[in-house]
């Protein structure tokens, strides 16, 4: 009988320490992932902070720049003409670059006119000074009827081939894009007999 009572504690001891050793896994395999899941979760703020900080940084060096826009009661397609030449002209780009801007249409929408505008840009050599190929910039100035004179115009530009709107103030210009589109047309057209 003094046996079987050693023989019981013995199992209880061996039965408790396996179980104690299985407890002691599971806690370390949760805590390996909590801690995983905790430095994901840092790693990913601190990306975010520092993408943060470099777009501001990049923003204080070289801020996103725009002009005074006329108000409704200033606006007219000449003005506005002269306006957009001059909200162009806060663009940074190569001296290389040839541009020019017309007036295309006004349209009387129920609740407003829209007055649309292409720049055109191109790079002319002395191979080809008239170049077959050229990029586009579409502006639309939206003058709403009902509003007040001094309210300011709504200004907004697309380029060619390209399906984000922008607005002066929010993007910064590329030069990039320009080049883009010229390169994408010299293709095509080198693809086509003519």
């Amino acid at each position: 009988m003094e046996m079987q009572k050693k023989m019981v504690g013995t199992k209880r001891v061996t039965i408790q320490e396996k179980t104690d050793v299985t407890e002691s896994s599971r806690r370390q395999k949760t805590d390996t992932e909590d801690s995983s899941n905790v430095n994901e979760l840092a790693l990913e703020i601190v990306k975010r902070a520092i993408a943060a900080a470099i777009k501001f940084v990049e923003e204080t060096k070289n801020p996103i720049k725009n002009i005074q826009w006329l108000t409704h009661g200033e606006f007219t397609a000449e003005k506005g003409h002269r306006q957009i030449e001059k909200f162009v002209l806060t663009w940074e780009y190569q001296e290389h670059w040839v541009r020019r801007t017309q007036f295309i249409e006004r349209k009387d929408v129920v609740h407003s006119y829209y007055y649309l505008y292409c720049v055109s840009w191109s790079i002319p050599t002395a191979v080809r000074p008239m170049l077959q190929v050229s990029a586009s910039a579409y502006f639309t100035v939206k003058i709403t009827k009902n509003k007040p004179p001094d309210t300011p115009i709504e200004v907004s530009y697309i380029f060619e081939g390209h399906s984000l709107v922008h607005r002066p103030g929010m993007t910064h210009f590329q030069e990039k894009w320009l080049r883009d589109i010229i390169e994408a047309k010299s293709i095509l057209m080198e693809s086509i007999a003519f």
